[in-house]
């Protein structure tokens, strides 16, 4: 029955004491305020911090996993910023959409240093000890800065964080009809494309409206004339096209008869001269038969002489005799003659 008694007694004393030290320990540990981050969330509207100064500024998602394995190191570097006189800030891509355009981040989580308005893209592990030896070497001077248009205060990459804070805007207006109210997808979907349309007809009807602000129509009269104006310059132009054709084709037609006359009058010149070769072969040959006449003439009727030589010499008489043109050698060549003329006159000039 002691025993028995004694056992509850001894657990009420002991749950009693440790009642009571919680409760002198809980007064103190409650005094102790957590550790303020010395990391600074930037948003769209102190982002221009960086421009002054030195930074180093990282852009993480609360859904990443490799964004939350580098937090502690990202705590233990900011810690530090005062000793190594930097400061340290930290974007979440999600609630800040337009500065993950303007700084064009494609893959988490990513790092970026800043000095006096002049970015680079740090390409090094996020542990506290690679980050301190990035600042304290001074190794982002080897590196290339975000020159030009890649810079993010340049006005192409402010027209990119203007569409990444457009698209982030459309996304969270997505996720409260589908989760939140519950409607389809695909019932959204439509009801962006719809949207879309009736923006684009409203943006062509504010461009209409501004054209006809600005523009003031000419009266009738004025827009009449101009009118007959414009016609009479484009009758104007035909006639000189038309004109300009006419005289090309009488060029080409005066250059054809000129091509045509100066082949005929080289035919005319080849025709005389074979003429004139063909008088003159026929004046050699008629003076050559006159000359075989003259010579036989000259040597008139055979003589006794001639007679009694013949006799005695038959063989020299023979041979004379042959030397002597034949008639009839000189009728074949007044024959080719006459066939040549007639040819000739049958091909004309």
């Amino acid at each position: 029955m002691a025993g028995g008694r004694c056992g509850p007694q001894l657990t009420a004393l002991l749950a009693a004491w440790i009642a009571a030290v919680a409760a002198t320990a809980g007064p103190e540990e409650a005094a102790l305020p957590p550790e303020p981050s010395r990391v600074q969330p930037m948003t769209a509207s102190n982002w221009t911090l960086v421009m002054e100064g030195e930074w180093m500024l990282k852009f993480y998602a609360p859904w990443c996993p490799s964004c939350q394995q580098t937090d502690s190191e990202w705590e233990a570097f900011a810690k530090n910023g005062e000793i190594l006189q930097i400061s340290v800030g930290k974007v979440d891509v999600i609630q800040e959409p337009g500065l993950s355009g303007r700084f064009f981040v494609t893959t988490l989580p990513a790092f970026f240093h800043a000095k006096d308005g002049i970015f680079r893209r740090y390409r090094g592990p996020g542990i506290f000890e690679d980050l301190q030896n990035y600042i304290l070497e001074k190794k982002w001077q080897s590196v290339e800065p975000l020159t030009g248009w890649k810079s993010p205060a340049s006005l192409t990459m402010s027209g990119m964080a203007g569409l990444f804070s457009i698209s982030g805007k459309i996304w969270h207006l997505h996720n409260y009809f589908t989760v939140t109210l519950g409607i389809p997808a695909w019932c959204s979907y439509v009801f962006f494309v719809v949207a879309t349309l009736v923006f684009g007809l409203f943006m062509g009807l504010v461009l209409v409206v501004i054209s006809e602000c600005f523009y003031v129509p000419l009266p009738r009269h004025l827009s009449e004339r101009s009118e007959q104006n414009r016609r009479s310059e484009e009758a104007h132009r035909a006639e000189q096209l038309q004109d300009a054709e006419e005289e090309k084709d009488d060029s080409n037609e005066e250059e054809n008869k000129d091509s045509l006359v100066d082949d005929e009058e080289e035919k005319e010149d080849l025709g005389d001269e074979d003429e004139a070769e063909e008088e003159e072969e026929e004046d050699n040959l008629a003076a050559g038969v006159d000359e075989e006449r003259s010579e036989a003439n000259d040597q008139g009727p055979p003589g006794e002489d001639s007679v009694t030589r013949e006799e005695v010499e038959p063989e020299e008489a023979e041979e004379g005799i042959s030397e002597q043109p034949c008639p009839a050698d000189t009728e074949v060549v007044e024959d080719s003659l006459r066939q040549r003329k007639s040819q000739h006159a049958d091909k004309g000039p």
